[in-house]
């Protein structure tokens, strides 16, 4: 089968390539995916993962891409919940080959069914940004009906489903981000936007959650906007200030089966719609996620039709 891959981490992105791989073997409780469309975090470069197994063994070259929406080709010894030709979509493990290829193994638990009227291409732009947006505001921020949360980056991958999240769910959302993003932020859901180059972070006042997927002085000055009580929620880099009297989380998106279901609900009822910029062939992949090559939106690699 053919994928991308990465055998050299100085290179960065500029090392992304087309190369020719075994097919993958289905472990216990695995499903080996036929990839429609894949997407790709520039992120993952930096990840142990990318480059060693969870034991630390080098593992180059090694695929990357942890999100994919695909059809089930084969079932492992023991996996449940699944069958082949059924569609699905979901997170491959971090530590294994990924999304970026014709087949990719996957443990079952990361996948969830995908309805037919779901696009692959919408699918594949979801899994970690939604995933990352239900953990990040209900299970770590606590948000909830009538409270007010601050989402940095509401215009970007994370923060714009994090915004339509926060609206789903009856809370008052001030959004933030360069001026090129407010119309954006707006029409999902934003009901104050502040441009951080041109407006004050202190004029958002007091909030119950901050969602921040930026980092930085950003994140830092944000600490004193929490009121009593509030949380401040990091999953751009670790704060190093935290809230006078609330608390301070960063967390890494975990795969969740459930978390998954309620996420295609979500696109199936236009409740969720994730900005997909270009979409780009598997062949064209390499120069679509190469350095200089950043576009409005996520990039989505269509790898197969379903």
């Amino acid at each position: 089968m053919q994928a991308v891959t990465v055998r050299d981490r100085a290179a960065g992105l500029g090392g992304l390539s087309l190369t020719d791989m075994p097919h993958p073997h289905a472990a216990e409780n695995d499903v080996i995916v036929k990839v429609c469309a894949a997407g790709f975090t520039s992120g993952e470069l930096d990840w142990p993962g990318t480059w060693t197994d969870r034991a630390g063994r080098d593992r180059t070259p090694s695929v990357p891409g942890h999100e994919l929406s695909g059809v089930v080709a084969e079932l492992g010894y023991g996996t449940t919940g699944l069958t082949v030709g059924q569609r699905v979509f979901g997170l491959t493990d971090w530590a294994r080959n990924g999304s970026l290829a014709e087949y990719t193994a996957v443990e079952a638990r990361n996948l969830a069914p995908l309805p037919s009227d779901v696009d692959h291409v919408v699918a594949a732009a979801v899994p970690i940004s939604g995933l990352t947006a239900q953990q990040g505001l209900f299970d770590h921020g606590r948000l909830t009906t009538g409270q007010t949360v601050l989402i940095h980056g509401a215009a970007g991958g994370v923060g714009s489903i994090a915004v339509q999240y926060a609206h789903d769910a009856g809370a008052r959302v001030i959004g933030t981000g360069r001026a090129g993003g407010r119309e954006v932020a707006l029409g999902l859901g934003v009901d104050v936007y502040l441009d951080l180059e041109n407006d004050r972070l202190e004029d958002a006042g007091e909030v119950d959650v901050v969602f921040d997927a930026i980092g930085g002085e950003v994140l830092d000055r944000s600490a004193a906007l929490v009121r009593a009580g509030g949380t401040l929620v990091a999953v751009a880099m670790p704060p190093t200030v935290r809230p006078e009297d609330g608390r301070a989380v960063f967390f890494i998106v975990e795969p969740d089966r459930a978390g998954l279901m309620d996420l295609a609900r979500r696109l199936r009822d236009g409740r969720v719609e994730p900005i997909v910029g270009s979409v780009r062939r598997l062949a064209e992949a390499p120069d679509a996620l190469g350095p200089g090559r950043r576009t409005r939106g996520k990039t989505i690699i269509r790898v197969a039709e379903d």
